[in-house]
C-alpha cells in the first residue's frame, strides 16, 4: 500500500518542531484523514481542532506546506507525495498545543462591532441583489484562515489596531444591509484600522467558502470611509453646519 510522509508540529507555546510520520493512503483520503490516522496508530496525544469534517464549522484551520487550509478540505491526492507534506498551525495565533491555536482575539474583536439595528418603520421589502450582496458575507465559517494569511496581522502583529478581513465582511454585511440604520465609518477608520489594509487579496484567495472578500466587502467600505472622514467637500459642509470633526 502506498504511504505519504507527513512532518506534524508537535509542541506548545513554549517551543516544539516536526516530527515524521507514515501514513498509508486510501482513496478520498483528505490531511484530517492522515492526522487522526496519526492519532489512531502512532500519537494519541497529537491535539487537532475539528468538528463537522465537512468543510462548514471551520475548527480544522491549519497551514498545509505552508499554506493556510482547511484539513479536512485539502485532498492528499492533491497535494506532491514526493516530499514530506507538512502540517503546522496557524502561524498568526498563539499555540495552544500541536496544531491546536488559542483564536479567542477575534471573537474579542468581534463584541467591538455594532450589531444589526433595523430601521425604524422601515417596510421589509428589498431588491434581489442587496439579498445577494449580503447573503455572500453570510457564508462565513470564521475558520480564520484569511486572518491567518493577512500580512497585517501575520507579518506585522498589528492586533492592536486592525480588525483583520473577517470582522471587515461582518462590517460589510451590516453596511450594506438594506434595512440597517448605522453608519460604522468611523468605527472602521479608527477601531477597526481599516486603512492598513492595502488590497493584497491574499484573504480572498484563502477563503474557503470563496467570499470574494478584498473586491466585494473591503473596497467597498475603504470607499465609504473616504467619502465620509476625507471627501473635502463633505467635510465642508460638516463645518458649515457646526459638526464636530472625527
Amino acid at each position: 500500500m502506498a504511504e505519504a510522509t507527513l512532518h506534524v508540529f508537535r509542541g506548545d507555546a513554549s517551543g516544539g518542531d516536526l516530527k515524521e510520520y507514515k501514513v498509508p493512503l486510501e482513496e478520498g483520503m483528505v490531511v484530517l484523514d492522515a492526522i487522526h490516522h496519526i492519532q489512531g496508530h502512532q500519537a494519541p496525544d497529537l491535539a487537532v481542532r475539528w468538528n463537522c469534517k465537512a468543510a462548514k464549522c471551520g475548527s480544522c484551520s491549519a497551514e498545509v506546506n505552508g499554506k493556510p487550509k482547511l484539513l479536512c478540505k485539502t485532498r492528499m491526492d492533491a497535494l506532491p507525495l514526493d516530499a514530506p507534506i507538512v502540517v503546522q498551525p496557524m502561524k498568526t495565533f498563539p499555540v495552544v498545543k500541536d496544531l491546536v491555536t488559542d483564536v479567542k482575539w477575534n471573537y474579542e474583536v468581534n463584541k467591538k462591532i455594532a450589531p444589526f439595528t433595523p430601521k425604524k418603520n422601515a417596510e421589509w421589502r428589498w431588491k434581489q441583489e442587496d439579498i445577494d450582496r449580503v447573503q455572500e458575507f453570510r457564508k462565513c465559517i470564521e475558520c480564520f484562515l484569511c486572518q491567518n494569511v493577512c500580512h497585517v496581522l501575520r507579518s506585522h502583529g498589528r492586533t492592536d489596531a486592525f480588525a483583520g478581513p473577517r470582522f471587515l465582511v461582518r462590517v460589510a454585511g451590516l453596511e450594506m444591509h438594506p434595512m440597517d440604520s448605522l453608519n460604522r465609518t468611523k468605527y472602521l477608520k479608527d477601531d477597526a484600522g481599516i486603512g492598513f489594509c492595502n488590497i493584497t487579496k491574499c484573504c480572498t484567495e484563502v477563503c474557503p467558502e470563496e467570499i470574494t472578500i478584498t473586491d466585494n466587502a473591503i473596497i467597498p467600505l475603504k470607499e465609504r470611509v473616504v467619502d465620509d472622514h476625507y471627501d473635502p467637500v463633505r467635510k465642508l459642509f460638516r463645518l458649515m453646519a457646526g459638526k464636530k470633526e472625527d
